[in-house]
């Protein structure tokens, strides 16, 4: 396909009120195998590189087997200052806990999220994932979700599992604060919004979805 996909996940594992965190699962993996099995060129990139702890609410013997390849891969990750980002089509920012930490506030992310933006790439995450595209700004000075439709794990979301409260904000907030349409289902519905070369999705059952809209977008 010759169609080259930059994932980027986190390195944190939490704070110490929200413990063994990190990128979840499902989020990564389902997205990963339907790109690698479509003929994209994958690479996994990280911050600091090395190992993208996987939250431990996504670990399950229910998994499929293949996502243990998966895990394998989220322990050798590239740091993310050695990216060559022109190669690539499209960035995607698998969610969990442990973006909020890390992500949200790294300047490499935001530039490279700068970057594929003004070069009309595409650009897309899910859950909290999306806090990777809170400080990128488009030329104006404005946030690159002003006016776009958007979404993300939702206030309900957080409330049912509990943790908002730890995190350093609430992201649906901080993506309506930007001026974005932000656009939510029913709790754990799968649901993606697609807004010109932004593609974000609500939680972990929206991961095929996402995957298949990236693909998509990436056939145009």
């Amino acid at each position: 396909m010759n169609k080259k996909i930059l994932i980027i996940t986190t390195n944190s594992k939490g704070n110490d009120k929200i413990k063994d965190t990190g990128v979840y699962l499902e989020e990564f993996a389902i997205p990963y195998l339907i790109f690698d099995k479509t003929g994209y060129e994958i690479l996994v990139a990280s911050p600091l590189g090395g190992v993208s702890p996987v939250d431990e609410n996504s670990m399950s013997c229910s998994n499929p087997i293949e996502w243990d390849t998966c895990i394998q891969i989220l322990r050798q990750t590239v740091k993310l200052d050695e990216v060559d980002i022109d190669k690539f089509d499209a960035v995607y920012f698998p969610g969990g806990h442990g973006p909020m930490f890390d992500l949200a506030f790294d300047e490499n992310v935001k530039n490279i999220v700068e970057y594929f933006y003004n070069k009309n790439k595409i650009i897309s995450a899910i859950c909290h994932g999306v806090v990777a595209l809170v400080s990128a700004k488009d030329a104006e000075g404005s946030s690159i979700l002003k006016n776009k439709k958007v979404t993300s794990f939702t206030n309900k979301e957080e409330h049912i599992v509990k943790l908002g409260e730890f995190l350093p904000f609430l992201l649906e907030d901080k993506i309506r604060s930007l001026g974005a349409e932000f656009i939510e289902a029913k709790p754990w519905m799968e649901h993606v919004e697609v807004d010109k070369n932004i593609i974000t999705g609500q939680n972990q059952n929206s991961a095929t979805l996402i995957a298949e809209k990236i693909i998509e977008k990436l056939g145009e």
